[in-house]
């Protein structure tokens, strides 16, 4: 179903997905979706198609969401296309100042934008610039933005479904220090504020990822042949918990990774930097 090797359908099962209770569940709602214009939100925008939300769409590429919009709206779902870099702090007070102009309220939030770097930090020590642009989309962003939603939420009984990845849930590893603290700060946030979030009837979703085939895995040669998700799948497992409101979805195996990052952490303090030495040798830049 989702072009996967027999491998990749061992690692992550189908989806319980069910067309006819999304729809039931999210008619007439209005859907706000981060990181719209490709992989993950892409692929959620087009599930949700045949419904009778609203969706709002949002991202840096206005072409691309301007096309997906008249793609979509073929369909019988309404869309609006709001262009936004989440890290400027103008646009999303742009965003913000729209969002709570919204006639019939916001039902739904999907906190899908995210960004990725892959550096050593021995190629960051002049790229301080690197952590705060990531840590401004993946943490202090949707931070800002919930903040500001959330009486609106509450009005509607509202559902915040964020887009996370399983890596805060393990031990940190190499090579990925801005994104891991972005993703965890944000995924540690979220996690604190779901209790008092849910006294306000606001339903609280996250989805711990693996690789996706998606853009921001791209750049990374090593991913090239990986086993990663389907965006699609993704996008079904999101539509899954818009009308389940399971409140954590997570590959089948993270519970073993999770137990060997805290069982082996020691030896894997250990054997991690000979690992670390050994890749450094074969580049030569030791």
């Amino acid at each position: 179903m989702y072009n996967y090797t027999l491998l990749e359908r061992t690692l992550f099962f189908s989806s319980r997905f069910n067309f006819e209770k999304l729809k039931k569940e999210v008619d007439g709602k209005t859907i706000l979706i981060t990181g719209a214009s490709s992989g993950i939100g892409k692929e959620l925008a087009f599930r949700l198609a045949n419904t009778t939300a609203h969706l709002i769409l949002v991202a840096r590429r206005e072409d691309i969401m301007i096309a997906m919009k008249t793609e979509i709206e073929q369909a019988s779902a309404r869309v609006t296309v709001f262009p936004a870099d989440l890290r400027n702090e103008e646009e999303l007070k742009g965003l913000l100042g729209f969002l709570h102009g919204l006639t019939d309220g916001l039902d739904v939030v999907v906190s899908n934008a995210g960004i990725s770097i892959n550096r050593p930090i021995a190629e960051s020590l002049e790229r301080y610039h690197d952590f705060t642009r990531t840590m401004a989309l993946n943490y202090f962003a949707p931070v800002q933005l919930l903040l500001s939603l959330i009486p609106v939420l509450a009005k509607k009984n509202g559902h915040i479904i964020n887009v996370s990845t399983i890596n805060a849930l393990m031990v940190p590893v190499p090579y990925w220090a801005a994104y891991q603290a972005s993703k965890t700060a944000f995924d540690t946030w979220l996690r604190s504020a779901e209790p008092e979030l849910k006294i306000k009837n606001i339903s609280v979703s996250t989805v711990y990822l693996p690789l996706v085939k998606t853009p921001m895995i791209e750049p990374t040669v090593a991913y090239q042949k990986s086993p990663a998700m389907s965006a699609v799948h993704v996008a079904e497992i999101i539509g899954h918990a818009l009308y389940s409101k399971r409140k954590v979805y997570k590959p089948w195996w993270l519970i073993f990774g999770q137990w060997a990052s805290v069982i082996f952490r020691a030896p894997l303090s250990f054997l991690i930097p000979k690992l670390i030495m050994k890749k450094e040798r074969e580049r030569g830049n030791v």
